[in-house]
């Protein structure tokens, strides 16, 4: 007796496949966008399984320009558990993808191996929400092992490579906070440098006005360079100011000598 397999259903297909994306941090919206186009050629196949894809098709479907990117989707949404990707090393047939249903309503959903073009027995599993996987028999049980563990495996690598231990955290966060100085500390900078202090206070004035961020948007890390910038562009400023020196010509002529 073959298995029934209900039609899928598109609003809740899509609808199960951002309720899952929504809880899965680690999808981006290059991979939305790569699941979203192979949707769109299972619809056109009639939901089909598996599908036969172009890359250049689903590259322009996607909108992902870069074939690296392309192929590490794929391989991704493979290991989360959204598709299953075969690729095909011969140029003249494409390679083949396994679209898992998100619109199963119950916990209990029937397997199916297309490849061949027919149904097998029926095999059930609990699938809780997750898509169906195209084994049949024991395999099932070792394969959902296999990748729950192996996303485990992920998420633990990942955590640990973007933690620092805490006692280098802090010491980075608190190298990072410059101090602020006061406006004696600053008059005395630019003194030590030759510098007037009324410069001083226009330094100190325009900086302590704006949270001491430096073109308005990054945090001050050291107020001394800065004072030295100032200082230059102060001299500069200076320079231009001055007027330009008058001819060196003599100004007490006789008119009445000809020439």
């Amino acid at each position: 007796m073959q298995a029934y397999e209900a039609p899928v259903n598109y609003i809740q297909h899509l609808t199960g496949f951002f309720e899952k994306s929504a809880e899965d941090a680690r999808l981006t919206a290059f991979h939305q966008a790569l699941y979203l186009a192979l949707f769109m050629t299972w619809n056109s196949s009639k939901f089909k399984n598996p599908i036969s894809i172009a890359r250049d098709e689903i590259m322009n479907l996607s909108k992902i320009g870069s074939k690296n990117t392309y192929i590490k989707c794929l391989k991704e949404l493979t290991l989360w558990g959204y598709i299953q990707y075969r690729p095909t090393r011969n140029h003249f047939v494409g390679s083949k993808v396994m679209m898992y249903r998100f619109d199963t309503s119950s916990g209990i959903d029937t397997l199916s191996c297309p490849e061949n073009g027919t149904l097998p027995s029926t095999t059930t599993i609990p699938t809780f929400g997750t898509p169906r996987v195209p084994y049949s028999g024991t395999q099932v049980g070792h394969y959902l092992n296999n990748r729950n563990n192996k996303q485990i495996n992920i998420r633990e690598k990942e955590n640990s490579s973007n933690e620092f231990p805490p006692t280098q955290k802090n010491k980075k966060m608190e190298n990072q906070k410059m101090a602020v100085p006061d406006i004696q500390e600053v008059k005395n900078y630019f003194l030590e440098k030759q510098n007037p202090t009324t410069e001083a206070e226009r330094f100190f004035n325009y900086f302590q006005s704006n949270g001491w961020l430096v073109g308005g948007k990054t945090k001050m890390k050291d107020w001394k360079a800065a004072a030295r910038n100032w200082m230059i562009r102060s001299k500069e400023f200076q320079k231009e100011k001055q007027p330009a020196n008058p001819l060196s010509t003599n100004q007490n002529k006789d008119y009445s000598i000809p020439l």
